[in-house]
């Protein structure tokens, strides 16, 4: 019930006293993987209102434990696989990492579609048109790309790659980049795509994003005041408990970029509520 309780806490706004404490504490410092930034900075507003307190995001890159080991942050948010969050939850210089939402991967193609997967909803069998058309898909190399890559080829029983599977030793933009050129499909994130195409024309479409396997979990990750100096502990106590309080999961759940209509970030908020009432 600790989840519930303090969710409620949230929602009171500056009418309750704890949270009028929390503005004695100031700036909540933010450091970010690259992708949640658009997500994010809607919801800093709201979190003013409710806190009388201010989020500031310091930090979007790929290495925001980095920069909150060495003091600059109070609170890193990341997928829950970066490789730097076991060093630094178990090294004790961050808490225990908190579910709040999820990004969105996706098959990305060319718009002719030539394997005929718009729309499906199955990684799988995208997989198993690409190969029976042996229409060119470009591998990602980035971790989280391949990883999810091998789960599909297995789960669609694809033993051998053929002349249609190109390994071109590029990894995320480089690897959609890659694709457009060669009109290939390929695997990545779905708000960096539709970022990197707002900078110029590029010839892929998301075609396939449906399947919940393409959803990956971000956590965040206060930063331990026992551990590194002058953190901001409650502030970043405060920023999780926002992040994952019904009405801010809503509007994660209803945010859209402006040219693709459709989820790109889902709530897991419930993952940690969960948990707690579990416990």
């Amino acid at each position: 019930m600790q989840c519930a309780a303090a969710l409620v806490i949230a929602a009171l706004g500056s009418s309750f006293s704890p949270i009028n404490a929390f503005a004695e504490t100031g700036v909540v410092r933010l450091a970010l993987v690259v992708v949640p930034d658009d997500l994010l900075r809607p919801l800093l507003p709201d979190f003013q209102k409710q806190t009388d307190m201010r989020a500031d995001i310091v930090y979007s890159g790929k290495d925001p434990y980095a920069v909150a080991g060495s003091g600059k942050a109070d609170l890193v948010i990341s997928h829950y696989g970066h490789e730097g969050v076991e060093p630094f939850v178990a090294g004790r210089l961050g808490l225990w990492p908190h579910p709040v939402f999820a990004n969105q991967m996706a098959m990305l193609g060319p718009p002719s579609d030539p394997a005929g997967v718009r729309g499906i909803a199955d990684g799988a069998e995208a997989f198993r048109r690409i190969a029976a058309s042996k229409s060119p898909y470009v591998s990602n190399n980035g971790a989280g790309a391949k990883y999810l890559e091998e789960i599909l080829m297995k789960s669609a029983s694809i033993q051998e790659k053929g002349s249609w599977y190109l390994d071109l030793k590029s990894e995320g933009s480089k690897a959609a980049l890659d694709a457009a050129r060669k009109g290939a499909c390929v695997l990545w994130g779905l708000p960096p795509f539709l970022c990197l195409k707002h900078k110029g024309p590029l010839e892929l479409e998301p075609l396939v994003f449906q399947d919940p396997i393409f959803q990956r979990i971000m956590v965040a990750v206060a930063v331990n005041p026992k551990k590194v100096p002058g953190v901001n502990a409650v502030g970043a106590a405060a920023f999780q408990q926002f992040l994952i309080a019904p009405a801010t999961q809503a509007k994660i759940r209803s945010f859209r970029y402006p040219d693709f209509d459709r989820e790109a970030w889902w709530p897991a908020g419930t993952i940690a509520c969960t948990s707690k009432i579990a416990a």
